[in-house]
């Protein structure tokens, strides 16, 4: 007997249930596309190679990368879009793009709060997102707009889809607990003309003037508030990451 899927009691004939197991180990990036180009999408590539040679003992040309980026946009016919890279592989390597639409920033600063957990593998951007689902829903339901964590020993590392950078003045500090390397953090990086890493703990948290919070949809969320500690506008921080992004322009697919 052949495989086959239901979803709720109707056969799904077009789906390979082997496309469903080989898709749950893997890694991925998302990107925002706007007019064709994307932000720091050299970084994209280099983390797709990077974490294919990793998990999967090969590497991930960009040419192949680029040209099924471009196929996605032909059958869009659109420019503006968001697009998912997922790679995984049976016999052999395999890329899974979902394409939709453009998704704008946020707007409003956000309220986070801390829970203790440490993303397994967490330098590899991989399927096993459940954990980060879950505490994004428990903040939510706690009143909170999403899930901040630390470590065992009370250092902040990122939230569940975002990296944080907090401020002083114009300086902008990365925590150097374990994270993800996300894209608009490094390219925020790249873009500084210096910046600090620096341990985070959970009782240093008043000691700066604000905090943000990066990915490919929000280049610089202001972070209103974290557990009971409280952060107002500072422009002079948010200066300065406008003035970085602004040396690192959109690069077309």
């Amino acid at each position: 007997m052949s495989e086959f899927l239901l979803l709720d009691g109707v056969l799904l004939p077009a789906v390979d249930p082997q496309l469903l197991r080989a898709t749950s180990f893997g890694h991925f990036t998302s990107l925002q596309v706007r007019d064709g180009r994307v932000d720091g999408l050299d970084l994209h590539f280099e983390r797709l190679d990077r974490s294919t040679r990793d998990v999967f003992d090969r590497p991930l040309p960009e040419p192949r990368v680029r040209a099924e980026l471009r196929a996605a946009l032909d059958h869009a016919r659109s420019g503006d879009l968001s697009i998912r890279v997922n790679v995984f592989a049976t016999d052999e390597l395999h890329l899974l793009i979902r394409i939709g639409p453009p998704v704008a920033p946020a707007t409003q600063p956000v309220r986070l709060r801390t829970y203790q957990h440490e993303r397994a593998v967490p330098h590899l951007k991989h399927t096993g997102t459940f954990d980060l689902t879950y505490h994004a829903r428990k903040a939510q339901a706690d009143g909170y707009d999403d899930a901040l964590f630390h470590t065992a020993a009370g250092h902040i590392s990122e939230a569940s889809i975002w990296n944080i950078c907090f401020a002083r003045g114009s300086e902008l500090i990365f925590p150097t607990a374990p994270t993800l390397p996300g894209i608009r953090q490094q390219l925020l990086q790249r873009g500084l003309p210096t910046y600090t890493s620096e341990p985070v703990p959970l009782t240093a948290l008043t000691t700066y003037d604000a905090a943000y919070l990066t990915n490919s949809i929000d280049p610089a969320l202001p972070v209103a508030s974290i557990n009971e500690v409280s952060y107002q506008s500072h422009p002079e921080s948010a200066d300065a990451i406008a003035k970085a992004y602004a040396t690192q322009p959109a690069q077309a697919i």
